[in-house]
């Protein structure tokens, strides 16, 4: 149902009745003095979609599982750094069951380097909640997906769209762009009421069917053409339907708060052919880290120095060499290096262990 051609990809009468093809365009008026065809708008769009849309391999397979992990990585990550981890998490977690019954552990590893962790722990717990309580089959109704961990409002409907093929709109980075310039909305939305508004304009462009096709189309249209920054306004398809003055204004948003920056200070220290590590319960809970230091010497120069984004953050990540550690806490243990492999460790941990590791003489 859901295979991506971009042709249509169901028989040609359902479709053409979908995107309002056969009849007469209605025109809406939305908001003064928004006003245009609603089936042209959808028939123009679809047809710009269909000789350039994005192959994608969620777009490959109509399964509700494989369709939620696509969504919930791509939640904050971009299209081409969630491909190749789509395609591992699969080869693992084929399914539900096989991901319940994995370990946290498994599951950060495998999602290591993706970021935002929590999102893997609730695919884990939401996992676990429809294997024991669905057999192992995502519900299909928006209403019962969205108390599952981690599943909120868009996550639900772009399941319901792509897996289901339900005539429900989609509202995200891309979608949301792409209709707040075309209705010229004034209406900041990160705040409700320019975010309901928002979901309304959506839902009153969703054709009866085909909608998978069409919210495919509009996701495109804001990656490909409608960008954030220096919008193609010149090859968009659907220019002739835009009202917005100066799209690269749009969507109204609250500025950005300023980058926080931090500096952590760790240490790494060896014996023999083990590293001290500890499991983190804050930023990387249940991940391993190199040991946080209490206190360092001012005169001390740091062996390893890195710098890395973390939301709002930017983060001076210090480590020194320490010759003697004792074990500090429960979460501290010694790892075998040739263990690391398997072992959840966040990206600028790994890198740093590796870095020093490969300095270590011996």
């Amino acid at each position: 149902m859901n295979s991506f051609k971009p042709q249509l990809n169901t028989d040609e009468t359902r479709v053409r009745e979908g995107f309002g093809i056969q009849g007469s365009d209605i025109c809406v008026n939305l908001c003064p003095p928004v006003a245009f065809r609603t089936n042209h708008f959808r028939r123009t769009l679809v047809n710009w979609y269909r000789r350039n849309g994005r192959k994608l391999p969620w777009r490959e397979t109509g399964d509700p599982y494989a369709i939620l992990v696509s969504e919930c990585m791509l939640q904050q990550t971009q299209v081409a750094s969630v491909i190749p981890y789509y395609n591992e998490w699969l080869r693992r977690f084929p399914d539900f069951g096989t991901l319940a019954r994995a370990s946290e552990s498994q599951v950060l590893r495998t999602w290591q380097g993706l970021g935002y962790y929590a999102r893997a722990r609730n695919l884990h717990a939401a996992a676990k909640i429809v294997q024991g309580r669905y057999d192992g089959i995502l519900p299909r109704t928006i209403a019962t997906m969205q108390k599952l961990p981690g599943i909120g409002r868009y996550t639900a409907n772009a399941v319901a769209t792509f897996a289901f093929d339900e005539s429900v709109p989609i509202v995200e980075a891309n979608t949301a762009r792409v209709l707040a310039r075309i209705f010229d909305l004034r209406e900041r939305i990160d705040q409700m009421p320019g975010r309901e508004l928002l979901w309304q304009r959506a839902l009153s462009l969703v054709p009866k069917s085909s909608a998978h096709i069409y919210n495919s189309a509009l996701t495109d249209l804001g990656a490909l053409s409608c960008l954030p920054r220096q919008p193609k306004c010149g090859i968009c398809p659907v220019k002739k339907f835009c009202r917005a003055k100066d799209p690269e204004a749009l969507p109204l948003k609250k500025a950005r708060p300023p980058t926080l920056r931090l500096t952590e200070h760790h240490a790494f220290v060896t014996r023999q052919k083990r590293i001290l590590l500890q499991q983190s319960d804050h930023r990387w809970r249940g991940m391993w880290i190199l040991p946080p230091l209490k206190r360092r010497s001012a005169n001390r120069r740091p062996a390893y120095k890195s710098i890395f984004p973390f939301t709002n953050h930017r983060v001076a990540l210090n480590v020194y060499a320490q010759r003697r550690q004792k074990i500090e806490n429960r979460s501290q243990r010694w790892m075998r290096v040739n263990s690391l492999e398997s072992l959840p460790v966040p990206s600028p941990h790994r890198r740093a262990i590796a870095a020093l590791l490969s300095k270590r003489p011996g």
